[in-house]
């Protein structure tokens, strides 16, 4: 489980990153595309930068695993899993809709979250076991008594190949019309922690992608899964469903077919 120092660092580390965002958002910085056809801005690798040498400095025997400059401590039990800008495109673009993930893992299960707006200065937190906070106030998912009713988001329709295609468009005509948002990456899971919507599809997802957001939905009341119903862990294939109200998940199941 996390403790309580656990939620004092990962805080600290959110704090290092936005402090590192947050001068460069709008402003002249260099970016480059990866070999996977993803952008990377200096401000990716200076906020990863700034929480792994916390890390390194304070918890030398735990592992990372980050998305700029990889992982440390392969085989340690306890992993801190650092995505610095989830959303680079929306950095990029100036939309302050991205976030910085923060995660720790315990034996491949995510058991702390967090989900990090540095320029709107909004922040969810979720530890197993505890609750979720958003700006260190206690936070909740709400009910959706019909999947006809939900508020359905997802980031881009272009990350679904092949018969993921007809998943998600089965979702997307079973919810109401005009309900569908589309953009926001992690933002989005925090509005589903925050009772802002109801469902959330992605595929395609990495391990920083998606391991802080668990703590954060489930502590709100929410649940997330891979898209055969199962829990999230290091494992997962990156094809992830998030829901407000878990009474949900079979509807979703049954409609992505």
């Amino acid at each position: 489980m996390a403790t309580a120092a656990d939620l004092a660092l990962a805080n600290r580390l959110a704090d290092a990153a936005g402090e590192t965002i947050r001068p460069l958002f709008r402003g002249e910085w260099s970016q480059e595309q990866k070999a996977d056809r993803s952008f990377v801005t200096e401000a990716d690798r200076a906020a990863e930068a700034a929480m792994r040498a916390i890390l390194e400095s304070e918890r030398a025997d735990d592992g990372i695993i980050g998305e700029e400059y990889g992982t440390r401590n392969e085989g340690a039990g306890r992993q801190w899993v650092l995505d610095p800008i989830d959303g680079t495109t929306s950095f990029i673009a100036g939309r302050p809709i991205f976030g910085t993930l923060i995660a720790l893992m315990q034996d491949g299960w995510p058991v702390l979250g967090v989900i990090d707006q540095p320029i709107a200065r909004e922040r969810w937190v979720g530890r197993i076991g505890e609750g979720t906070t958003f700006n260190g106030k206690q936070t909740h998912a709400v009910a959706c008594r019909e999947l006809s009713e939900a508020v359905l988001g997802t980031t881009t329709p272009h990350q679904f190949e092949g018969d993921d295609v007809d998943a998600f468009m089965g979702v997307a005509k079973a919810v109401a019309e005009r309900k569908i948002i589309y953009g926001g990456d992690c933002y989005n899971y925090g509005l589903v922690a925050s009772g802002h919507i109801d469902v959330v599809i992605e595929a395609g997802l990495k391990l920083h992608d998606f391991a802080a957001l668990v703590p954060v939905v489930e502590g709100a009341g929410g649940v997330m899964s891979d898209w055969q119903g199962n829990p999230l862990d290091a494992d997962s294939d990156g094809r992830v469903i998030a829901l407000g109200d878990a009474a949900r998940l079979e509807d979703v199941l049954e409609a992505m077919g």
